[in-house]
């Protein structure tokens, strides 16, 4: 699914990511690493197997879109640093070719330091000509907002009581909000007004809804 915003062609993946191919640039809302394990920690008998959903995912976006920068929206690092730290700075490693960036999330505990000290520049904000991207949706006339954060998701119901909850992009006059990335992560079921869009991910394809 790609939209036209600015002149600028904008590709909707179904894993949630978005490519800017006339930037080079992949863009991905929280992924949430360590969140798995931080649920663990605390007696929560959630597979492992999970944890190891997230960087198979990342690494099938990468290698389809072959970026040049991947844009993390926010709250890369669900907790403190836990078990999963280790796997994650090994895989910033596998990735040296990437220039990394990370809008700072209200989940991204782990300091600046420590993040920019594996390659990864950090900052509140990220302009990217027309755009601006955020971790909190913002409403601005000046930029298109690209923003995560709330975790969009649609509620489908059909002619006899079924229902679906699918994971969307939500699209705004000013704003596209991405869907989390990360495997475990909930949905926030939105309500579209007038002139709002929602492309739901249905297995393998971005369709859209309204």
């Amino acid at each position: 699914m790609n939209l036209k915003i600015y002149n600028t062609n904008i590709e909707l993946h179904y894993s949630g990511a978005v490519f800017i191919k006339q930037m080079s640039t992949l863009i991905i809302a929280d992924v949430h690493l360590g969140k798995i394990e931080h649920f663990r920690k605390h007696g929560s008998a959630i597979p492992p197997i999970l944890s190891l959903k997230n960087y198979i995912e990342l690494d099938r976006v990468i290698n389809h879109f072959q970026p040049e920068t991947l844009i993390f929206l926010g709250d890369l690092f669900h907790s403190t640093k836990n078990s999963d730290w280790q796997r994650f700075t090994k895989w910033v490693k596998l990735h040296h070719h990437l220039k990394f960036r990370l809008v700072i999330g209200n989940h991204d505990l782990i300091s600046n330091r420590e993040i920019e000290n594996l390659g990864i520049e950090t900052s509140t904000e990220v302009y990217l000509q027309d755009f601006k991207l955020t971790h909190h949706p913002e409403v601005t006339e000046d930029y298109f907002n690209i923003c995560g954060h709330i975790h969009p998701g649609f509620h489908l119901k059909g002619s006899a009581k079924q229902s679906l909850k699918l994971a969307c992009f939500y699209h705004k006059p000013q704003q596209l909000i991405l869907p989390a990335f990360g495997a475990f992560t909930g949905k926030f079921i939105i309500s579209p007004q007038e002139n709002e869009h929602v492309y739901a991910i249905a297995e393998q394809n971005v369709l859209k809804i309204l």
